[in-house]
């Protein structure tokens, strides 16, 4: 009967047009009310506590973070000043949106920032050159999936704060998979270009190395911010929610002094943060009243012990989890998609014996893959709108399809050796 409530009330909601957040909330209150008569206490007393939690407020900052990054022009100058290092490689170019997506990853935490912010960039510029329009996209889709995994990450952020997850060892324990991910699209753009010389220009200029130095050393800021960041976390001086603010704060003064950074683009940026929270929050809270619901109901128990009647092993579990997020990764976004699964996933997950940070991680790549998968690519309709539909969707989308096997292949090594993940947050606490 609860399953039943469950579905046809959140298909009811979402065939009408109901906002997310809305049709999930809805569909708690509605199970609260017909299953146990008092909806409005213990929805009211989730909700409460979560967004109480101050661990939650690292979330917009982190937005903010992003959203200044993208107005001052840091990303541009993150873009020129790593370009020369890879005119000698096969691809060229291509390599530089893999590594300045990685580094914009690691002050930003948003995967539809970071596409946006080296999209706007590196699109044009690579076209002028006589890229493939194709290639281009698809190289900066993928490269923006790794603010997902590199942190800091508002979706490892979320999953901690929702789960009680430590946060410091879901960051730690990001940093391997983002770079193995990286330097993975990075030897699948090499080798495509190897066998498709059309793709990529066929003579381009070769900087001499004192050219290369002179261009990284105009990018000296950067280690500072990231410093800000993530050497406050790692080094124990500020939790994940001061090290938000710091970033902000040091990110405002780069703007102001390095990049172009004014107050009425600091003020749109403020309003965009808040816009773009505003719509997380959505979704979360009305999560949390469908998690409570579900949790009260015990249908994690139930689904528990379904799993074991039916004599499922641990990986034919994790297949099926996999399964389902690749589905429902087709139709939303990636941090909908991570509050909307984690109330039954993560307690089934943990049922199995999986490691909570291992599983953050493995979540957190396949919300990767979603975000370059149509039709609800986030990643793809911001990079084809910035080519100004030059390249369509179904382009970008085929041309995308190497980089999410990739992602299925590392989480398939990741469960063969599960240590690649749990290695350097192990060693750290």
């Amino acid at each position: 009967m609860t399953l039943g409530i469950l579905s046809t009330s959140m298909l009811v909601l979402m065939v009408t047009g109901a906002v997310l957040g809305a049709a999930l909330g809805l569909t708690g209150l509605i199970l609260l009310h017909f299953q146990v008569g008092d909806a409005s206490s213990l929805a009211v007393q989730a909700v409460w506590n979560t967004f109480t939690d101050f661990t939650l407020s690292a979330v917009p900052l982190f937005i903010f973070l992003g959203d200044i990054l993208m107005a001052s022009g840091i990303s541009g100058r993150i873009y020129n000043g790593l370009t020369p290092l890879f005119h000698r490689f096969s691809g060229k170019l291509l390599h530089t949106n893999i590594a300045v997506c990685t580094v914009f990853g690691a002050v930003s935490g948003s995967s539809s920032s970071t596409a946006a912010a080296i999209g706007s960039v590196g699109y044009p510029e690579l076209v002028k050159r006589g890229y493939d329009p194709a290639t281009v996209i698809a190289s900066l889709a993928a490269g923006g999936t790794l603010g997902l995994l590199i942190p800091p990450s508002l979706s490892l952020l979320i999953y901690g704060a929702t789960q009680d997850v430590s946060i410091g060892k879901l960051f730690l324990a990001g940093i391997v998979p983002g770079l193995l991910i990286a330097g993975l699209f990075s030897a699948y753009i090499a080798a495509l270009c190897y066998f498709r010389r059309d793709l990529a220009p066929k003579e381009d200029e070769r900087p001499s190395w004192g050219e290369i130095l002179h261009r990284l050393r105009g990018i000296w800021p950067l280690p500072i911010l990231i410093f800000f960041v993530l050497g406050t976390i790692y080094m124990g001086l500020a939790t994940t929610t001061e090290a938000a603010a710091l970033g902000v704060v040091a990110a405002t003064v780069l703007g102001f002094v390095w990049g172009d950074l004014t107050l009425s683009k600091l003020w749109q940026s403020f309003k965009t943060s808040v816009l773009m929270f505003g719509t997380i929050a959505m979704v979360l809270l009305g999560t949390l009243i469908l998690a409570q619901a579900i949790s009260v109901l015990g249908l994690p128990k139930e689904l528990v012990d379904w799993v074991a009647k039916m004599g499922l092993s641990r990986y034919e579990v994790l297949f099926a989890i996999v399964l389902v997020y690749l589905v429902l990764g087709c139709f939303f976004d990636g941090i909908s998609l991570l509050l909307m699964t984690l109330p039954i996933a993560f307690p089934l997950m943990m049922s199995m014996q999986f490691d909570p940070i291992w599983f953050g991680i493995v979540v957190t790549i396949l919300m990767e893959v979603g975000m370059i998968t149509p039709p609800v690519g986030l990643n793809l309709f911001v990079l084809v709108t910035i080519s100004r539909r030059k390249v369509s969707l179904g382009e970008a989308s085929w041309a995308t399809v190497p980089y999410w096997l990739i992602m299925l292949g590392v989480i398939g090594l990741f469960t063969a050796f599960p240590e690649i993940v749990t290695f350097v947050p192990s060693r750290f606490f």
